[in-house]
């Protein structure tokens, strides 16, 4: 039997670690009694081994063998590049 490999697309939100970087994946469920929709976030930490992703980015992530303590995933692609803003 093949195992089934998890892929996620998340938004990079912490780059400041070498070849680790740490994604959000932000969800709606819909609250059991009320029936309103609540924002659920999941934090991944992912390898990046050239550090070419940054802040605001989303990426492509999938499952891998352990790397490091908090680390089962790696980078696959680069879906969106986040937009530069100007700071005066």
């Amino acid at each position: 039997m093949e195992r089934i490999v998890k892929t996620r697309r998340v938004v990079v939100t912490s780059d400041r670690m070498n070849k680790s970087r740490v994604g959000e994946l932000v969800r709606t469920v819909k609250h059991p009694v009320f029936g309103k929709y609540i924002k659920r976030t999941s934090k991944f930490m992912f390898h990046d081994e050239k550090n070419e992703s940054h802040i605001g980015d989303e990426v492509t992530i999938t499952e891998c063998a352990p790397k490091s303590a908090n680390k089962s995933f790696q980078l696959v692609s680069i879906e969106k590049r986040a937009e530069l803003t100007e700071v005066n």
